[in-house]
């Protein structure tokens, strides 16, 4: 979402139309990364339900530890402060374990047998 600043009465007309391009393709720019995250949590739905049906562990945290090291050095060639990558994807992870949980937990109910 672009916002403008109030008091900005003596900026020059070409500094406002770079600013206002720039947020432009900022904001361009956090429409694709919702629409990735949204595509990405699709995929992590899918591999929740294949762990349930499986009886796999929601967490596979060696797994984790492979994509932390691929992120850092990612955001390392990208020039993205690598502490920042790995904070934002245990971020995402934590939320896609407890999807999984949730996941299990619901398969679990509905697959375990009826008790007297």
């Amino acid at each position: 979402m672009t916002t403008s600043n109030t008091g900005t009465g003596a900026v020059e007309p070409a500094a406002r139309e770079e600013l206002a391009r720039l947020r432009d393709s900022i904001d361009n720019i956090d429409a694709a990364v919702v629409h990735m995250l949204a595509e990405r949590f699709k995929c992590t739905q899918r591999v929740g339900h294949l762990k349930a049906r499986h009886r796999l562990p929601p967490a596979d945290p060696a797994r984790e530890a492979q994509q932390i090291a691929r992120l850092r050095a990612l955001a390392e060639s990208a020039k993205l402060d690598p502490a920042f990558a790995e904070k934002f994807l245990n971020f995402i992870v934590a939320e896609v374990i407890h999807h999984h949980e949730r996941i299990a937990e619901d398969n679990g109910a509905a697959t375990a047998p009826a008790s007297d």
